[in-house]
């Protein structure tokens, strides 16, 4: 791998956006220290914050790299869904009696600054990078999980055809 091309492969990384994950990762990695090992619900939701604060970036890494627009948009669901879940996982730590209240706040305000920067980079999505999503989720507008796919038009090489028509 050149240098160039392992600056391509990290440029998600610059991103507003996967700058905020990595300060919601560390801002709930550092709530999760505070979590109590002996209350069990709290051990649970600890484990619960820090698989979805970890896997916003991660996704946000996989939609970088993918540049296919259904694939962009369903890691962008899956972003979606960690960082709502990781809010109401806040709101959890208050049910169960969670003695450092005082910092879910910091978690939420990360997240309301993250969704902002989510609807501007989701934005900025391709719908012209495309194949049809058959599953019929994360199409661009207009296309359909049904729609005539005009790339199965295309005429395609047999393995021993080396394109030459002469016998």
């Amino acid at each position: 791998m050149t240098e160039d091309s392992n600056d391509d492969f990290f440029s998600h990384r610059e991103l507003p956006i996967y700058k905020k994950a990595m300060e919601i990762f560390d801002l709930a990695s550092k709530l999760a220290d505070l979590i109590d090992e002996e209350d069990e619900m709290l051990k649970h939701y600890k484990e619960f914050m820090l698989q979805d604060a970890s896997m916003i970036s991660a996704k946000i890494a996989g939609a970088e790299g993918a540049d296919i627009y259904d694939i962009r948009m369903e890691c962008a669901a899956i972003v979606r869904k960690c960082a709502r879940d990781l809010a109401t996982h806040c709101t959890g730590l208050e049910i169960h009696d969670f003695k450092d209240t005082q910092y879910l706040p910091l978690v939420r305000d990360a997240i309301e600054e993250f969704r902002l920067l989510f609807i501007d980079w989701v934005a900025g999505f391709d719908q012209w990078n495309y194949i049809i999503d058959r599953w019929g989720l994360f199409n661009p507008p207009g296309i359909g999980p049904f729609d005539h796919d005009p790339d199965d038009d295309l005429p395609f090489l047999r393995p021993n055809d080396d394109g030459d028509d002469e016998e």
